[in-house]
């Protein structure tokens, strides 16, 4: 892929990262009993980085083979991938792992969220 930008996945990792740290910050219920949850272990920390820039090479990947060059065309393809992939394993797992809604909707929205960001962001900055 020597058209991707890597330091467009760079960043759209590091934002990805931070999205997905605020998204449960903000939206992840209080444990049981009310204490709060452990700090995430380092090494979770640093799993959590890769995947997004996994991801965000991929897509980047994906935007630059497509000719998608901005902003509707990120967004549609952040769309397009949520709805192709998080949507429907996160279906897959309320219909045949008996997943609570809740909890599929708060994953399928943390990705709602990543993908069109990451997306859009790898398609501007080409």
């Amino acid at each position: 892929m020597p058209d991707v930008n890597l330091l467009a996945v760079l960043a759209a990792g590091v934002v990805t990262f931070f999205i997905g740290f605020a998204y449960y910050a903000v939206l992840m219920p209080e444990p049981e009993g009310g204490a709060p949850a452990a700090p995430p272990a380092p090494w979770k920390l640093a799993a959590e980085l890769a995947r997004g820039l996994i991801l965000s090479a991929v897509i980047a990947g994906l935007a630059v083979q497509g000719g998608i060059d901005d902003l509707a065309g990120g967004l549609a393809l952040g769309l397009a991938l949520w709805a192709g992939f998080p949507f429907v394993l996160w279906a897959g797992a309320m219909l045949h792992e008996d997943t609570p809604l809740a909890v599929a909707a708060l994953h399928a929205g943390d990705w709602l969220v990543k993908l069109p960001a990451i997306a859009v962001l790898v398609s501007l900055w080409q």
